[in-house]
């Protein structure tokens, strides 16, 4: 019930590929979550759509509210590419493992070869 709206307002089809989040409100457990997410990611694979990368946990909370939020992003190589790039925020954090701090003058958003200067 939670996957069916959100697939068909995207016009999702088989043979898509996609981003996938689980967001907690605050007050559900992880593992919970993680059951959530398992559902989704299998409601998903029966209808063709590829889950390329994910996010499971407590990112967009609501004072410990109960309950969860799915978002769904279809992409493309290039899409990925942008979101496979260095983060290094409070919030989240991958890939920078020092790399913009060796190269503070580039852009890794918009520089497809960020992974080969790392």
């Amino acid at each position: 019930m939670l996957t069916e709206p959100v697939v068909s307002d995207l016009g999702l089809a088989e043979g898509d590929t996609v981003i996938a989040m689980m967001n907690g409100m605050g007050g559900t457990p992880l593992i919970e979550l993680y059951v959530m997410y398992n559902e989704v990611a299998a409601l998903l694979d029966a209808a063709g759509i590829k889950v390329e990368r994910n996010l499971v946990g407590n990112y967009i909370t609501s004072l410990e509210m109960a309950g969860c939020s799915l978002t769904l992003l279809k992409v493309d190589d290039e899409m990925l590419r942008h979101w496979d790039a260095p983060v290094n925020t409070p919030g989240l954090r991958w890939g920078s493992d020092g790399c913009l701090e060796r190269f503070p003058s580039m852009d890794v958003g918009l520089c497809s070869g960020y992974r080969s200067k790392c």
